[in-house]
This record gives C-alpha cells, structure tokens and sequence, in this order.
C-alpha cells in the first residue's frame, strides 16, 4: 500500500470513528461516548455539558474498561475451563452501573449513560451494529 493510500484510510476511519461517537452521543440519555487504546488511554470523545464529566474523567473510565475487560476475560476463561460450558469467552462487552450514571462498553468504545433516562437496548443494539454485528 503507497503511503498516501494509507494515510486517506487513516483519514476514514478518524471520520468513521467520529460519525460512530456522533451516533452514540444522540442515543437516549447519553451524555458521552468515548473510544479508547488497548492501554485504557482515551483516544477521542464527544460529550454532553455536564458537571464532573470531562476528558480526565472519561480517560479514567477508559483505563476502568480495560482492566474490567482484562478481568472477565480471566473469569470466562477459568469458568469454561472448570466447568466444560462454553460461550463465555471471548468478552466483547460489558455494563457498569453507577448510582447516577452507567457506561455500556463494546471493544473499545463506550457511551455514558445517564441513568435516568438511559434506553441501555438502544446502547447495545448499536455497540453491536457498529462493530458489525447483525442484531
């Protein structure tokens, strides 16, 4: 691949990705979506304005997802392994909730939910459009 045929692709996928934190933003009840790095280092983010959420805090809730991620990943595996089942693992995604606000987590990317007004189903359904899955 020449360079500039890389670099327009990188320059796709930056748009791709902010169109996607754009969709999730409109989601009922959301207050932020955020992508973030296998480190847990918030990549970018668009949000709502409200008080206490910001960019250190998102960047914060990004290393909490990986390690969660990182976490059930250990536990679906054990599980499989000591009881025979399968189709816990691999982890794709989880949900935290929180007394006032919750985030719903797919791969590296995120929505914040407030809580009150949440529609978590819309959250899921697309997570998982976005990442390509049929629902």
């Amino acid at each position: 691949m020449r360079e500039d045929e890389a670099t327009n692709d990188l320059k796709k996928w930056r748009l791709n990705t902010m169109a996607n934190l754009t969709e999730l933003l409109a989601l009922p009840g959301a207050l932020a979506s955020f992508e973030f790095n296998g480190r847990g280092e918030l990549l970018r983010s668009e949000m709502k304005e409200v008080e206490n959420l910001d960019d250190s805090v998102l960047d914060l809730l990004s290393h909490v997802c990986v390690a969660n991620t990182s976490i059930s990943a250990m536990q679906a595996r054990g599980w499989e392994k000591v009881t025979g089942m399968s189709g816990f693992y691999p982890i794709e995604g989880f949900t935290m909730i929180g007394v006032d606000w919750s985030t719903v987590v797919r791969g590296n990317t995120g929505v914040v939910l407030d809580n009150d007004s949440a529609d978590y189903q819309a959250a899921y359904d697309l997570l998982n459009q976005q990442a390509g899955e049929e629902q």
